[in-house]
């Protein structure tokens, strides 16, 4: 059997559009199974070099499950570059917060190949909603129910 290698013109031709409702999903099976799908392993043409994946939206941002005590204790640092400018905030602080999407685009951008052209152009691919209205109504996109998948991936805490 040969090995499949397909283009990037042949890649942009297979792209779908699926929609995922993050409420009650737990947000590290979460953004596992979206890194996964942008870059395109779930499908059988999977070439490493090519942006095969699809386009992934997902809404209510705002309803994603953090399991055990990790909303509290899990610290998020950076610094703003001036002296004394470490700054701090946990992940309940930012699925409260103004921008509460960012959590899961960190989770999923933390889970794509580090400082790579590629996997910017596949985090390009990602759209995050708060809410449960997008504006991708028009592309059609394919349901993907995460509960359905293993019970594991919706848990009470």
């Amino acid at each position: 059997m040969k090995t499949v290698s397909i283009t990037p013109a042949e890649a942009a031709k297979a792209k779908k559009w699926i929609l995922i409702d993050a409420d009650g999903v737990v947000l590290g099976r979460l953004a596992s199974i979206v890194a996964a799908r942008l870059k395109g392993k779930h499908k059988p043409t999977f070439t490493p070099h090519v942006d095969c994946g699809d386009n992934v939206i997902v809404i209510n941002a705002e309803k994603v499950r953090i399991t055990g005590r990790k909303a509290t204790d899990s610290v998020f640092y950076w610094h703003t570059g001036y002296p004394g400018g470490v700054k701090k905030r946990t992940p309940q602080q930012l699925l409260t917060g103004k921008y509460p999407e960012r959590v899961i685009e960190n989770a999923v951008r933390r889970m794509m190949k580090k400082d790579s052209p590629l996997a910017r152009r596949q985090l390009a691919n990602l759209k995050v909603y708060r809410g449960p209205e997008h504006p991708h109504a028009a592309q059609n996109p394919t349901v993907l129910d995460l509960a359905k998948l293993n019970a594991k991936n919706k848990r009470s805490a």
